[in-house]
């Protein structure tokens, strides 16, 4: 009651108005249905009707996700006028749940790169400094949480969307357990599982996070991967004990150059864990050895995905895209055709070094119940670059050297990015991964870091 459901999409709007340009975070705004949906909501409160947890509250959704009756162009050229009939799962749990949709949140073109940039809409910059990235691909959704131009934000994350931009723009990201957020992938029901993909919330702290993946998670018919509903309820995670939780540190999981500006950041931050009562030692999961085949077998497995989104995008989205490769953005016609390539013996041989990947993972997380290391490995960087060429001298690959997120999507385990600090004034994240299917452990131990390096009283970029 101390805010109306008009009052705050009203805030919301205007803020968008007012500062959308600064960083590109929104590509659709919905300012008249939006104000429609908040007088409904505003009604149904004066009637004194049941409400949802979400009821009133602004949100951003990635334009990778359907909204039915909205532009939905996964940042297209060829798109540009695609309208999906149906809400995408996601949606409609937030819908349900009294969330009211003011817009569209950019992404890179079919989330193919780490940073936010397309051909349609231009690239998304960073709240603190729009010179530089806001991450990628979710970077509009962790922009417009960061920015203040809506509360929460919705994202996926293949190999770190939601948690890369979580760490450059100082929010909260939460990629949760493969399957625990249901998605429709049609006409490839089995899209996903290479990379796991996950749906999971933005927010600016650990509650309104929590509370989100409440309302996201959920059993799904329809997606042969969801998990099953459980009366579990990631809210209560906030304040649930972390007594005797033992922690992992591990300042480049074995396999990636840091930037010491960031390893000095996380080293200092990770003694909020300890502060909280759990138990930290440096350890490091066996990647070494394998990070150069891994990271050749995923983007096998990713150059694959691209390639068959090309090739059923016409019953997909009634374009052919195949027939437009040339307006595609950035490396993604590059992308597809090598994806063309890969026959299923490569693919195969991806999956084989996938599952060391898995089984080094596992083989840490027997011993404890938490791997923290560092989001990425540098500070946000140019707004129009690929990625960083070095990180403190050491060449690294552009599109996958930067950013220490991708081994839990191969595999699945549950992962967060907190904001851990800053170098000259821009964001520094702080990862936190979970055993198999244990988010609520995860959320737990973001939420106990909080309060002992707490974040959200900050003042929101000028």
């Amino acid at each position: 009651g101390e805010c109306s459901p008009v009052a705050l999409v009203e805030h919301c709007l205007e803020r968008i108005e007012a500062r959308n340009d600064r960083t590109n975070a929104f590509v659709t705004v919905l300012a008249d249905d939006a104000r429609e949906q908040a007088r409904a909501a505003e009604r149904a409160v004066e009637r004194g009707e049941q409400l949802g947890p979400l009821h009133g509250i602004p949100v951003g959704i990635k334009d990778l996700t359907s909204v039915a009756g909205v532009r939905t162009t996964y940042g297209s050229v060829p798109l540009a006028d695609h309208v999906p009939e149906r809400d995408d799962p996601v949606v409609a749990r937030l819908r349900a749940a009294g969330a009211i949709v003011v817009g569209k949140t950019n992404t890179s073109e079919f989330g193919h790169i780490a940073t936010t940039d397309n051909d349609l809409f231009g690239a998304t910059g960073n709240p603190y400094d729009p010179t530089k990235t806001a991450g990628g691909s979710s970077g509009g959704s962790a922009a417009a949480v960061a920015d203040g131009l809506v509360p929460l934000a919705q994202g996926t994350d293949a190999g770190g969307s939601v948690r890369i931009p979580a760490s450059a723009c100082g929010v909260v990201g939460i990629k949760p357990s493969f399957g625990r957020v249901s998605r429709h992938t049609r006409p490839d029901a089995f899209a996903d599982a290479n990379p796991f993909t996950a749906t999971g919330p933005l927010a600016r702290t650990v509650a309104d996070a929590a509370l989100s993946l409440d309302v996201m998670a959920g059993t799904d018919p329809a997606d042969p991967f969801s998990l099953p509903t459980t009366d579990e309820r990631f809210v209560d995670a906030v304040d649930a004990s972390v007594d005797g939780f033992r922690v992992a540190y591990s300042p480049t999981l074995d396999a990636f150059p840091v930037a010491e500006s960031v390893r000095d950041v996380v080293d200092e931050a990770v003694e909020g864990f300890a502060d909280a009562g759990m138990g930290v030692e440096r350890a490091d999961p066996a990647l070494g050895d394998l990070w150069d085949d891994a990271r050749r077998a995923s983007l096998v497995t990713f150059q694959s995905r691209m390639a068959t989104t090309v090739a059923g995008s016409e019953a997909a989205f009634g374009v052919d895209l195949s027939e437009r490769l040339d307006d595609l953005s950035g490396v993604l016609p590059a992308m597809v055709e090598r994806g063309r390539t890969h026959t299923a013996v490569d693919i195969g041989r991806a999956n084989g070094v996938r599952t060391a990947v898995f089984d080094a993972v596992q083989e840490l997380l027997g011993e404890f119940d938490l791997l923290v290391s560092p989001t990425l490995a540098v500070p946000p960087f140019d707004v129009d670059a690929f990625g960083p060429e070095s990180v403190d001298g050491e060449e690294v690959d552009r599109y996958t050297g930067w950013y220490l997120t991708q081994p839990f999507n191969m595999t699945g385990h549950p992962a967060a990015s907190v904001p851990a600090g800053t170098v000259d004034g821009l964001p520094v994240g702080l990862q936190v991964v979970g055993r198999r299917h244990r988010d609520a452990d995860v959320i737990a131990a973001c939420a106990a870091f909080e309060r002992e390096r707490p974040w959200s009283d900050r003042s929101l970029p000028s």
